[in-house]
């Protein structure tokens, strides 16, 4: 049975591996290209935060095989969730003075973050 703590602190991990990648690590040109399938910078965005997770969960000392589902999974919900985000506000003209914007970027940061539950819930599970 993992312990508490150990499953607080790898969620926590994973949420400020997120601010860096959804943060200082990210350029305008890769927020640019997050609306666009298959565009390189919206691509290595995700790549990004797949290795941050990947980095996290080697940090934790999870198996390699556990290492690559948690950072291969995180890398393609992430884009999924960001393009579909992007498409949403763009689709409809949404701007930040606009209440629907931030219904949109609120909802994109939840599904991150319960991406991370999910993620932490299959490398730990018995």
């Amino acid at each position: 049975m993992v312990e508490l703590s150990s499953v607080l602190f790898l969620i926590v991990a994973l949420v400020v591996k997120h601010v860096i990648c959804d943060g200082p690590l990210q350029t305008l040109r890769m927020v640019q290209d997050k609306s666009f399938y298959g565009r390189p910078q919206g691509l290595l965005h995700a790549l990004i935060h797949a290795v941050g997770t990947a980095l996290v969960a080697l940090l934790w000392g999870l198996p390699l095989q556990t290492i690559v589902l948690l950072a291969v999974l995180d890398g393609v919900l992430h884009y999924h969730i960001d393009y579909v985000k992007e498409n949403t506000v763009k689709l409809n003209g949404w701007k930040t003075s606009d209440g629907p914007f931030w219904w949109a970027l609120t909802t994109d940061q939840a599904l991150h973050h319960l991406t991370y539950l999910w993620l932490v819930w299959l490398a730990l599970k018995p």
